[in-house]
């Protein structure tokens, strides 16, 4: 029988982190060991509060949450309260968790568990890269006691969320991302340019809102995070941003790739730009079996999904 994946989750929860929380401790392969949070889509208070509660919501408060960093290396933090609200979860308010953080923060926590478990753990990044940037100053080797690196964020073949250039992981911290790609580490990178093809549709949305009877937590967490945008903002769909990154750890069967070099634009008018630029180690995601991955979501966290028509009952 195959060894669960150790995963350390870094995260900057808001809406599409949340529900990758949910996707990754409702996936039995996967031994989620530590979460780490920082600033991203609202302030690091928020999102770890956020962190704390998604967690408490799918009953794993022995799950660690380290805060870590507070704002970018060198620049001012620009959150996302124009999509995720100011609480960062589109305006959910869940059940207070009554764990606390952890003892180190967040790139601490990161060197100690990879040195604690050497070439066993697979981190998964999925919002800017400020904590990772922070931990591989603080330890230059830390990449070699990873099993695997991946990353969601930057838009390689089609125009960006923030900027018509960028995606908002990368823009938010630019100079962060581009120290990471100049490692030319062979990490997963899982942008823009496959992420809008996996969705969570209204449609699945109404349908699992309306099934008699109690959710479980996984559609629990999806409605009560994206209730705003499809009931309050009139949305038809969203992406599946940060559950298709855990998608590509635990199964990278389901994306194709081309390896690359990256670099990562910073000046005012390019800032936040992922520009490949010639052969190398880095594997960007050009390409996803989105049937394939967005049913195996739905079935994990409960969700009723919506297929050419036919409505399908998956995860009870």
């Amino acid at each position: 029988m195959s060894t669960p994946t150790k995963i350390i989750l870094d995260v900057d929860t808001g809406i599409d982190d949340a529900l990758a929380i949910g996707f990754t401790v409702r996936s039995p392969m996967c031994e989620l060991i530590a979460v780490t949070t920082l600033a991203g889509n609202s302030s690091v208070e928020h999102t770890t509060r956020n962190t704390l509660d998604v967690l408490n919501l799918m009953g794993r408060t022995d799950i660690p949450v380290h805060r870590g960093a507070s704002h970018p290396l060198s620049r001012t933090h620009v959150d996302a309260a124009y999509w995720h609200d100011e609480n960062g979860l589109g305006g959910a308010k869940l059940p207070p968790s009554p764990a606390v953080i952890g003892a180190d923060r967040g790139p601490a926590a990161i060197i100690r568990l990879a040195k604690e478990f050497p070439r066993e753990i697979t981190l998964v990044c999925v919002g800017p890269l400020t904590n990772l940037a922070i931990a591989l100053n603080v330890e230059p080797t830390l990449l070699d006691l990873l099993a695997g690196l991946v990353i969601m964020g930057g838009a390689f073949f089609e125009h960006g969320n923030i900027t018509d250039l960028a995606e908002f992981n990368i823009y938010c911290d630019p100079e962060a991302a581009a120290q990471v790609f100049a490692t030319d580490y062979p990490m997963v990178v899982v942008g823009l340019d496959v992420t809008r093809r996996t969705i969570l549709h209204r449609t699945s949305y109404l349908a699992t809102q309306s099934r008699s009877g109690e959710h479980e937590p996984g559609a629990r967490l999806a409605l009560e995070v994206a209730r705003a945008l499809f009931t309050q903002k009139g949305k038809d769909e969203m992406a599946l941003h940060d559950p298709l990154a855990i998608g590509a750890a635990l199964d990278p069967s389901l994306l194709t790739y081309q390896e690359a070099s990256v670099e990562v634009g910073l000046g005012e008018a390019d800032r936040g730009q992922t520009r490949i630029t010639g052969p190398g180690k880095i594997k960007v995601a050009n390409g996803v079996n989105a049937e394939a991955f967005t049913q195996l979501f739905h079935e994990r966290m409960g969700l009723d999904w919506q297929r050419g028509g036919m409505e399908l009952a998956l995860g009870e």
